[in-house]
């Protein structure tokens, strides 16, 4: 058996909850990824860190747990990165944290883009905002980002099958942009 791809996803939600809509999607995206690979996943989430983050101006002045998220980013072998939407964009603390990411650091690196909002007005942060975000620092941006609203979920589970159905599909191209020779047919997007 092949070694396990070392998956780490970011949430880029500055405020801790249990009921995250961006955690949830992404613990959805991440079910998916596992039907489709063999991977070991790291959380790194941006609440904890929020407010030590926010007083670093660089990053020689992290505190050490930043530090450690900000290597376990720069290792990843695919980076799933969500975030929600504050006034159609992603938060300040997020883009913060990523401005501390070595410049060549995730080249060529797979990154799968998520976001959550308040209404589907805010869709196209994912390109309009995420995309240039990680293109800058050369990842390979998947094609196929995903994007939820409240109206998405029921209480700790998507029950949009328009969602269910997007996530499935970002899975399996994720899974075939890491392990090309086994690529299944790409489907059409409804």
């Amino acid at each position: 058996m092949s070694s396990a791809l070392n998956v780490v996803a970011l949430i880029g939600s500055p405020t801790s909850s249990v009921n995250s809509r961006t955690l949830l999607l992404v613990r959805h995206l991440l079910d998916e990824l596992r039907l489709r690979l063999h991977m070991d996943v790291q959380l790194i989430e941006l609440a904890p860190i929020a407010r030590s983050l926010g007083q670093a101006l660089t990053r020689s002045e992290v505190e050490p747990r930043i530090e450690q998220a900000l290597q376990r980013i720069e290792a990843a072998d695919l980076l799933v990165a969500a975030t929600p939407v504050y006034r159609g964009s992603y938060p300040g603390l997020f883009k913060h944290l990523v401005d501390f990411i070595g410049l060549e650091a995730l080249i060529d690196t797979p990154v799968l883009l998520a976001a959550t909002g308040g209404s589907e007005r805010h869709a196209l942060v994912i390109d309009h905002q995420l995309r240039p975000l990680f293109s800058f620092l050369q990842a390979h941006t998947l094609p196929i980002g995903v994007y939820a609203t409240p109206g998405d979920f029921s209480e700790d589970r998507v029950s949009s099958a328009a969602l269910q159905a997007r996530i499935e599909l970002a899975a399996e191209r994720a899974a075939g942009h890491l392990r090309p020779a086994a690529a299944p047919t790409l489907r059409r997007i409804a």
